[in-house]
């Protein structure tokens, strides 16, 4: 964990990107306040996109697409959130993630 200064509120859960690191909330942090953001590590469930061919298999690589609040496989300029945990279905809303935000694999 790391202490973060929350911009604005920040609710147990949510994704925090801090310049080129992707950070997880363990608790809500009112905007303006110090919390902590886990750096590093855990398993997490977060948000991807829904609808035909959103799946994503178990092992991939994922990003963290801050502009529309979910996971991708497809990295584009995006920062590493870590890999998924299990298969998605397209209808599933979230996703398991192992917590590895960074460039190479944890193996």
């Amino acid at each position: 964990m790391v202490d973060h200064i929350a911009a604005a509120d920040i609710a147990a859960g949510d994704v925090v990107v801090v310049g080129d690191h992707v950070r997880i909330a363990h608790r809500a942090i009112d905007s303006g306040e110090l919390g902590a953001l886990a750096a590093f590590g855990g398993v997490y469930k977060v948000p991807k996109a829904t609808g035909v061919s959103s799946g994503i298999v178990a092992g991939k690589k994922v990003f963290w697409d801050d502009a529309n609040n979910r996971i991708t496989a497809t990295p584009s300029t995006l920062k590493a959130i870590g890999f998924t945990v299990a298969t998605s279905e397209d209808g599933d809303a979230y996703q398991e993630v192992i917590h590895f935000p960074e460039t190479s694999d944890p193996a």
